[in-house]
């Protein structure tokens, strides 16, 4: 049995990764799995429970009875509801970081990432994929860009969804979550070890994904782009 191909895209927040994961899983005839998403699910169901968000317990029970399902077509199901949209409401991106940083949804959603990976050759991107949801990855990208150009990027993007947004405020946003990331306790956003670095800052999107498909087709040495 041929075992499955891995493409690990990991990096902070609005680096722009799912965009350039389903550009490049399309490309190479790849399924994306957007773990991001998966997350914001949960957040998006808590709050909807009203359930806080630190609360690990009631969270921990909630997912029990909780699916979700990812689509080729980009869609987001929370126990058969598409919740594409609603996923990236302004009230989800600023608790998504708590919900996150517990164990017990970090193990749930790492162990259903880890049955996806097993079933096609994926793309798959999030904070630790590289580090932890799939340590033996084929190929393992960590996407970074400043602090202005990623507020400027998510600017963009709630402005198309018509989510009101300011620019500062996604600024500060985007730094306290790099902070929470980045220092929680359990699988916190690292570059591993083996990760190829790619600073999309000054990158065009095209760039940033034939970059990466050169990586996957050995164009590349294991060095910073």
């Amino acid at each position: 049995m041929v075992r499955s191909k891995v493409i690990a895209i990991d990096g902070p927040a609005a680096a722009g990764k799912s965009t350039i994961a389903q550009k490049v899983a399309e490309m190479l005839g790849y399924v994306y799995i957007d773990t991001g998403a998966m997350y914001r699910a949960v957040t998006l169901k808590a709050l909807n429970q009203n359930i806080d968000v630190q609360d690990e317990e009631k969270i921990e029970k909630m997912l029990e009875d909780t699916t979700i399902r990812l689509t080729n077509d980009k869609k987001v199901y929370l126990d058969d509801v598409d919740v594409t949209e609603a996923i990236r409401q302004p009230i989800v991106s600023q608790n998504v970081s708590a919900v996150s940083a517990h164990k017990v949804v970090r193990d749930e959603l790492k162990r259903r990432q880890i049955e996806y990976a097993k079933t096609a050759n994926v793309v798959m991107d999030g904070r630790d994929i590289g580090t932890n949801v799939l340590p033996d990855a084929d190929y393992k990208i960590f996407m970074t860009a400043s602090v202005e150009v990623r507020a400027e990027r998510r600017y963009k993007e709630n402005i198309k969804r018509n989510i009101p947004c300011d620019l500062e405020s996604l600024k500060q946003e985007i730094q306290t979550r790099d902070e929470l990331d980045s220092t929680r306790k359990h699988s916190p956003l690292l570059k591993a070890e083996d990760a190829i670095e790619v600073d999309t800052s000054y990158m065009t999107i095209e760039e940033v994904i034939n970059t990466i498909i050169n990586i996957a087709k050995g164009g590349e040495n294991n060095e910073a782009v």
